[in-house]
């Protein structure tokens, strides 16, 4: 069973790569990706429809293996959508963006293995998820603010981490409901900080640094889901030196990824093509 959950887990990362890479490709040289617009486009939706897919695979995938076998094909994702990415826009992935991407995924893999896991009951008062949903909010609308004054680069990642802040609250959410200690009204403020996120995320991939803000993506929304358990679920946080050591590999693959991450972007046939200079 450990064996079918590491390859259905690496097919549900395959998944998420190419439905990443895709709406990458149909946000990217757009000065507004409005969500109404992407909507319109096969393509974008054909990406949602893959990582939904490969969400589906991960799960299915956590209830054959253990999460130790499961998590770190999870991160692979990153590592197959660089050449996917690359190939949509007719380039091959350059090696430095590609070792950038692999000292990123082991730092990563190192982070989510090192978190103690928590058996006890998840529980969230009300009190607890307007915290949730308020901080969650105004560390992404601080990450937005400073993406104004971003170069390129700067911009697509923070834009990206503020995504990742938001899908991480959303997941913190998700666990509330699906352990049944919720009220109505969780359910309705659920789609809030998704779709904020969905927002933030097509305007990252719009500046056209795909490389660093899907990394961004993939370090924040877990750490953030990571941070919300311990403060307000009372969850227990990795010690010791060796997290340390994996959030150091985290962050200079990060900044490697930056310098090495190409601007790809495409003409929009309807807008004009995002430039550095560009706000949102």
């Amino acid at each position: 069973m450990t064996v079918l959950a590491a390859v259905i887990a690496l097919v549900g990362s395959l998944f998420f790569a190419l439905g990443a890479a895709l709406q990458q490709f149909e946000a990217s040289g757009t000065a507004r990706p409005g969500l109404l617009a992407l909507l319109r486009r096969p393509r974008w939706l054909l990406g949602g429809a893959s990582i939904v897919a490969g969400g589906g695979l991960h799960i299915v995938a956590l209830g054959l293996g253990p999460l130790t076998i499961v998590q770190p094909m999870g991160v692979a994702s990153l590592l197959f959508a660089l050449p996917i990415a690359a190939t949509l826009h007719g380039r091959r992935p350059a090696r430095a963006e590609l070792a950038a991407a692999g000292v990123v995924a082991a730092g990563l893999i190192g982070l989510v293995l090192l978190v103690p896991e928590h058996d006890g009951p998840t529980r969230l008062d009300p009190a607890g998820v307007v915290t949730l949903l308020g901080v969650s909010g105004a560390a992404a609308a601080l990450l937005w603010a400073g993406s104004l004054a971003a170069s390129a680069a700067g911009r697509a990642t923070l834009l990206a981490t503020s995504s990742g802040v938001l899908y991480g609250a959303t997941a913190t959410l998700m666990r509330v409901l699906v352990d049944g200690a919720w009220n109505w009204w969780y359910l309705l403020a659920l789609p809030v900080p998704a779709l904020l996120a969905l927002v933030m995320l097509q305007r990252a991939y719009a500046v056209g640094h795909f490389g660093v803000s899907f990394a961004a993506l993939q370090i924040a929304d877990p750490l953030t889901a990571v941070a919300f358990g311990a403060l307000l679920l009372g969850e227990p946080l990795p010690t010791g030196v060796l997290p340390v050591v994996a959030a150091a590999l985290t962050a200079a693959g990060t900044v490697a990824l930056a310098r090495s991450s190409p601007l790809e972007t495409r003409p929009d046939p309807i807008r004009p093509a995002l430039t550095p200079s560009d706000h949102f």
